[in-house]
């Protein structure tokens, strides 16, 4: 049923997929609008059991807060593979979809005629997104992927951490989500294909892929010239200075990111000496003198506490911040005036950030219990 509100209402999508990347494509398209049935095991998700902590909504047991952390918005059928009725079923769902998205290693649903190739001619106009570790080419194509492995791989964790510390992960499935997002947009861009086209196509997704996108500035460093960009902890390569500094009270983030914000922020610590210091008056200057200038800059920020620190770089606009922890980051005035936090059905969630001026997210669906629209599902999408 279309709903106009709603970007992506009408949008049919079968999720074969578990854990994050794949699931975070789901929810993404059902927060737009698109009508997602999640396709599980007799186990389901392997993240429902992912806890502590917990989230009790009087199903027969406590779901894994990460579960509902990235499956908000769909409906869910359970369907045993080896089962001849319940895969008819599947492929049924899959003929009349507009998108299939997977994530089982590369030759896997092949087994089970779940693969692009074998639902294709059944539907022609179909957008099939498969995502895995190392995609469907190349040597280790057949291999499994894990976040954790591909931040190594990828070069995240050669540039996260303190210079003389251990090599460091980031503190979320970066390479999961971002290959989660870059898919969304693929099947966006292919939709939009399909409308000038009339066919659909299969896209193929690596984590890896994805996170060596991510690389950005970092990878151009090194291919002009030759040399690696070391970790450098919460310090910033090419802008000095910019980073975090200790207060009486804490930390706060200081990103003077130019000539004119340098001057400014200087005038906030009175220390109108390095403001006008001519060693200083560009970045590159400030590059070459960050040890010396950095200290004393950190030897000034000492004296203030955080908050007092933050107001005066504010009047000065200067760009200056707080390091929250997650319960502050939600209780940030800015954060709740968008509406960042949200509850379905009794489970918290956090927003899609998409705002559009002509259109609403769908948020009228909590995460599914497990198959819990097995009996009403297969023929929903016949008409």
């Amino acid at each position: 049923m279309n709903d106009d509100r709603f970007p992506l209402s009408g949008l049919k999508v079968v999720e074969l997929a578990r854990v994050l990347a794949g699931p975070w494509v789901g929810q993404t398209l059902a927060d737009l609008g698109a009508d997602v049935i999640k396709v599980e095991s007799p186990d389901g998700d392997g993240t429902r059991q992912w806890g502590p902590p917990w989230i009790d909504r009087g199903a027969e047991a406590p779901e894994a807060a990460y579960y509902h952390a990235c499956n908000r918005g769909k409906r869910s059928v359970v369907a045993d593979f080896n089962d001849p009725a319940d895969l008819d079923s599947v492929r049924h769902l899959c003929s009349r979809a507009d998108v299939v998205v997977e994530n089982f290693k590369t030759g896997t649903l092949a087994k089970f005629g779940l693969d692009y190739r074998s639902l294709q001619p059944a539907n022609p106009r179909l957008v099939y997104c498969s995502i895995t570790g190392f995609g469907q080419t190349g040597p280790r194509a057949h291999e499994a992927g894990y976040d954790f492995v591909v931040q190594g791989m990828s070069g995240f964790m050669s540039l996260t951490g303190e210079p003389d510390g251990n090599p460091m992960k980031m503190g979320i499935s970066i390479s999961d989500l971002t290959c989660g997002l870059y898919s969304t947009i693929a099947i966006q861009s292919a939709l939009m294909m399909r409308e000038r086209t009339g066919t659909g196509q299969h896209i193929d997704m690596s984590l890896l892929d994805c996170s060596i996108a991510l690389l950005a500035s970092q990878a151009l460093s090194q291919f002009a010239t030759g040399a690696n960009p070391p970790r450098m902890g919460n310090a910033h390569a090419q802008v000095v200075p910019y980073g975090v500094f200790a207060t009486a009270d804490g930390h706060v983030i200081l990103a003077p990111a130019n000539d004119r914000l340098f001057v400014k922020m200087m005038h906030v610590l009175k220390r109108d000496d390095l403001a006008g210091d001519i060693r200083l008056a560009d970045n590159p200057g400030r590059i070459e003198n960050r040890g010396w200038m950095d200290k004393e800059i950190a030897d000034e920020v000492r004296t203030w506490n955080s908050a007092e620190l933050m107001a005066a770089c504010k009047l000065a606009g200067v760009p200056a911040g707080p390091i929250n922890r997650i319960d502050e980051v939600f209780d940030e005035p800015q954060v709740a005036a968008r509406g960042m936090k949200i509850e379905t059905d009794g489970v918290p969630g956090v927003r899609s950030p998409f705002v559009f001026s002509g259109a609403d997210l769908a948020f009228g669906r909590a995460s599914p219990k497990l198959g819990e629209e097995n009996v009403s599902i297969w023929s929903s999408w016949d008409s």
